[in-house]
């Protein structure tokens, strides 16, 4: 029996054509049974993505989401594809941040027109400090 050099590949590495943008991206198994579409040839630092984003090769080629916080500061991760497509919206990663986005947005409109209207932040669950 000879050694197997590097992960095996489960499908091999299939490229398809994102249908937003004409771009290629890599459709790659999870451990769940199913596909994703990532973005080819990008590995970054896992700590620089949000925790329910971040995707890790395993050794035989399937993917997972690595979702601990906080993560290892050399662990490296994959992206989908969507979330660097040219041709879609970037989801609402940080909802608390969006709503804070939202409401900076309306505070400024105020102080423009000199509206004094009252700060209502939207009932959103803050991410845990510590």
């Amino acid at each position: 029996m000879g050694a197997i050099e590097g992960p095996r590949r489960l499908g091999g590495d299939q490229k398809f054509t994102c249908p937003f943008c004409g771009l290629p991206q890599d459709r790659v198994p999870t451990l769940e049974q199913d596909w994703v579409l990532l973005e080819p040839d990008v590995d970054v630092l896992a700590h620089l993505v949000p925790a329910e984003h971040r995707w890790i090769t395993l050794s035989d080629g399937r993917v997972t989401v690595y979702a601990v916080c906080p993560p290892d500061p050399f662990q490296r991760c994959r992206i989908e594809h969507r979330l660097a497509c040219s041709g879609q919206e970037l989801p609402d990663l940080w909802p608390w941040l969006t709503s804070l986005r939202d409401e900076n947005a309306r505070r400024a409109d105020r102080q423009a027109t000199g509206e004094p209207g009252p700060v209502l932040l939207p009932e959103v669950e803050l991410p845990d400090v510590g």
